[in-house]
């Protein structure tokens, strides 16, 4: 649905303002977003810091200048300096975050977020014409009030699916843990989240325990009211994907909410801009000409996003099971150099270059996953990585390590039933330790999810059709593509009663 008043003449175009967190998992699709926005008529800009305009610059410059698709009017980048909480000069984003940073590290960065609202505050007082919306990140906790101040709408970007946010939402309110006495010798014991579409059960340990994490669990509870505040929430997903959890945000949690993804898909601009670099060393074209030799389905490609890293251990297992497994794999390895981890004849292996192909570092993860080579993705479940398996038609092995992403397993595995779990048990931060995973257990899980059988096959119908559903939602007529346009002209529509206001207390 497009929004006619926005053609009128002499009619002042929506002007929306983006806050994106410090970290690529928030960064990255608010980017695609605003692009979504712009290729719609509104006036994008992003307000963010020198080393992270630097990350999704690449994105922002392919949407500026596609040459079917440009948005008429440019998204900008808004630069304010870094505030000065005591990190390292540079140290401006998450993915820099290594364990010998220790938890200290979060804390600053949440107080940079808090320090942001300065300059926040000058871009609203200043802008002309006046902003008209403002989409920020729920880390940023005073961003309601702030916008409120100014008279502005804001509207919540997370970078969660839905059925995450709904979990999120089920343990706050309900705090499932309370029951369990603090001296519990059964972490893996499962516990149900109350209150959902479906029965979602997690063990102990992959829930917020509010005793044993009380800041964090105060935090989440601010963030949470904050949001409940706002004007609503846009996610990065489309309503075919989780109707029952759209309808459960709306009916049951009274919010309010507009799918407009899966963004990559709309903007194709995740190729360029995976992780804001773009390669120099012809890994790209590498790993494409390697597949381009591998039979359609034959290989598994195995990534973990920019945030997760693994033990020695961890990667000898991985290692492991990928070779028992038989299977074709491209892997994406990320936070060591070292070889020394690898088990005794696994270079020899890579070597040979016939079944295996690691990439050090970035990885064009959407050609990757198009390619008609892959017939499986092993992932952390980070919600970016489950659209743009989802927009490419490729089934999962679930291996979360924290946050949503145990929640984001529970949807890939259990409602969509396109994934099998690697069985992954602990959430930990990404700088913490995890428990090690045997290679058979892998071994198993690729099989399970590439061997011809019923659940195999099961598994890459279903995939397919949600393949579809996700191209059908971003284009003309679509689900996500109304929905841009419905809060487009609730913005417009919010925007002349405003001057109508404005006009009678003038005269």
């Amino acid at each position: 649905m497009d929004t006619t008043t926005r053609n009128e003449p002499q009619q002042q175009p929506l002007r929306i303002l983006f806050l994106p967190y410090f970290a690529p998992g928030h960064l990255i699709p608010a980017a695609d977003m605003a692009a979504v926005f712009a290729a719609r008529g509104a006036r994008c800009t992003i307000l963010t810091t020198p080393v992270n305009a630097d990350i999704i610059r690449p994105a922002v410059d392919r949407a500026n200048n596609a040459n079917d698709s440009a948005p008429a009017i440019p998204i900008d980048l808004s630069v304010v300096p870094f505030p000065d909480v005591g990190l390292p000069p540079g140290f401006e984003n998450v993915r820099y975050m290594t364990q010998s940073h220790g938890p200290e590290y979060y804390g600053k960065f949440l107080h940079a977020a808090l320090l942001l609202r300065e300059p926040f505050d000058r871009f609203l007082a200043t802008s002309r014409p006046r902003v008209d919306a403002v989409v920020t990140d729920s880390f940023f906790t005073w961003s309601p009030d702030a916008a409120t101040a100014h008279g502005v709408p804001r509207l919540v970007f997370l970078g969660i699916s839905v059925f995450a946010r709904s979990c999120f939402e089920s343990t706050l309110r309900n705090n499932p843990l309370e029951a369990f006495p603090d001296d519990d010798e059964d972490p893996d014991a499962f516990v149900l989240l109350p209150g959902l579409p479906h029965r979602v059960e997690l063990r102990r340990r992959q829930i917020l325990d509010h005793r044993k994490r009380p800041l964090e669990w105060e935090f989440y509870e601010s963030a949470s009211a904050a949001d409940q505040r706002s004007f609503g929430e846009v996610f990065n997903s489309f309503h075919e994907l989780e109707p029952d959890y759209v309808e459960h945000f709306h009916a049951t949690l009274g919010r309010r909410a507009w799918l407009v993804g899966p963004v990559a898909l709309a903007t194709d601009s995740r190729d360029v801009a995976a992780t804001g670099v773009i390669s120099t060393d012809g890994v790209a074209d590498s790993c494409i000409r390697w597949l381009d030799v591998k039979p359609a389905g034959s290989v598994v490609y195995v990534s973990f996003g920019t945030l997760t890293t693994f033990s020695p251990a961890e990667l000898a297992e991985i290692a492991r099971g990928l070779d028992l497994s038989g299977k074709n794999f491209l892997w994406v390895i990320s936070g060591t150099e070292s070889s020394e981890w690898m088990p005794e004849g696994f270079a020899e292996l890579l070597a040979r270059g016939d079944r295996g192909f690691v990439i050090r570092g970035w990885a064009p993860q959407t050609l990757i996953l198009k390619h008609t080579a892959l017939g499986g993705f092993v992932t952390h479940c980070g919600w970016n990585s489950v659209q743009e398996a989802v927009s490419a038609g490729v089934p999962m092995v679930t291996w979360p390590r924290y946050g949503d992403q145990f929640h984001n397993e529970k949807l890939v595995v259990e409602v969509l039933k396109v994934g099998v779990s690697v069985g992954a048990k602990d959430s930990a931060a990404a700088i913490d330790t995890h428990e090690v995973i045997a290679g058979e257990a892998i071994t198993a899980a690729v099989k399970r999810l590439m061997d011809d059988s019923e659940d195999g096959d099961d598994m890459r119908k279903k995939v397919q059709e949600l393949r579809a559903m996700a191209r059908r939602a971003v284009d003309k007529g679509g689900s996500s593509y109304n929905d841009v346009g419905r809060l487009m002209d609730e913005l417009m529509a919010r925007r002349r009663c405003d001057s109508v206001g404005e006009n009678v207390q003038a005269s």
